[in-house]
């Protein structure tokens, strides 16, 4: 058992080439959830219309 550092059921250290991977996912999510968000805001702009933008404040 002593040739298990850290605490038991603690994750092992990541890898480099882990570590690499697991950065590409994370920005690769990120797009993917900034594409939703534009394309939800530009859809319920479409379906408002062009006379929400010209209401008076």
């Amino acid at each position: 058992m002593s040739d298990r550092p850290g605490l038991p059921g603690s994750p092992r250290p990541l890898t480099p080439e882990e570590s690499q991977r697991r950065r590409k996912r994370s920005i690769a999510i990120a797009a993917v959830l900034f594409a939703l968000v534009t394309i939800f805001y530009v859809l319920t702009i479409a379906k408002l219309g062009p006379q929400v933008l010209n209401r008076p404040i």
